[in-house]
C-alpha cells in the first residue's frame, strides 16, 4: 500500500491523489502540513529534507516534489497511453507535462490563488495580481490552440501530462477573477469534472485556506 504525507487542501498533494486514483492503487494519505503540522519533526525532515508536502512512500522508496512522485508512479504503475514506454512518445507527454507545472502551477498557485485567496484585499497588491492573470491567460491560449487537435492535451487519450495540467483548472475556474471565454479549455475541463478521481481528490473545498477580507 501506498502511503501519501499530506492535506488533501493541497494542490500538490492532489495532483499526486488524483494520479492514486487514476491508476486505481491501494493507499493511505496522511494529514501534514497548514493546520496539522508535522512537517518540522525529525521523523518527517527525515523523509523530505524540505518539510514539505506532498512525500510517497512505496514500500522502502521514499519520493517527495510532486512531479517527481506522478513520473514514478506512471512509470511503475500506468499503462501505456498514460506514460508511453517509447522515448519520443513519452516525451511528448512529459513537455506538455513539465509546461503545465512552470507555465500553469507556478504561474497560479501563488500569484493569483494565494493572492485572491489566501491574502486579505487589505494586503493585496492588486496590480501585481492583475499582471500575473494576464501572463496566465497568454498560457491558457497556448493550451486552448493545443485542445483544438485533441480531447486531452498531449493525445487523444488521458494521460499523465492532463494532472499536471488539469489539477489546477478546478480552483481556476472557481474564484472570483475575470476570465475569458475558451470554448475548448471549458470543454476540456467538463471532461475532467466528470472523472471519479478528479472529483473525489481535486474538486475539494478550499475554504479553509481563505483569509478573511479575502
Amino acid at each position: 500500500m501506498l502511503t501519501v504525507y499530506g492535506r488533501a487542501t493541497s494542490s500538490n498533494v492532489q495532483l499526486v491523489m488524483w494520479a492514486v486514483g487514476e491508476l486505481g492503487l491501494a493507499h493511505r494519505r496522511l494529514d501534514y502540513g497548514h493546520v496539522f503540522g508535522g512537517v518540522d519533526t525529525p521523523e518527517y525532515l527525515a523523509l523530505n529534507p524540505n518539510g514539505t508536502v506532498p512525500t510517497l512512500k512505496d514500500g522502502d522508496l521514499v519520493v517527495w516534489e510532486s512531479c517527481a512522485i506522478l513520473r514514478y508512479l506512471a512509470g511503475t504503475y500506468g499503462d501505456e497511453a498514460f506514460w508511453p514506454r517509447d522515448p519520443a512518445a513519452r516525451a511528448a507527454v512529459d513537455q506538455w507535462a513539465e509546461w503545465g507545472k512552470i507555465n500553469l502551477t507556478l504561474g497560479f498557485t501563488v500569484p493569483i490563488f494565494w493572492a485572491r485567496v489566501r491574502t486579505a484585499a487589505k494586503d493585496r497588491d492588486q496590480a501585481a495580481l492583475d499582471r500575473s492573470l494576464a501572463q496566465f491567460e497568454r498560457a491558457l491560449d497556448i493550451l486552448e490552440a493545443q485542445l483544438a487537435h485533441q480531447d486531452y492535451v498531449a493525445s487523444d487519450r488521458f494521460t499523465a501530462a492532463d494532472v499536471v495540467i488539469g489539477h489546477v483548472l478546478y480552483r481556476w475556474y472557481d474564484i472570483d477573477v475575470p476570465r475569458r471565454p475558451r470554448a475548448r479549455l471549458e470543454e476540456y475541463y467538463q471532461r475532467l469534472s466528470h472523472r471519479p478521481a478528479y472529483r473525489q481528490h481535486v474538486m475539494v473545498d478550499y475554504s479553509a485556506l481563505r483569509v478573511e477580507g479575502a
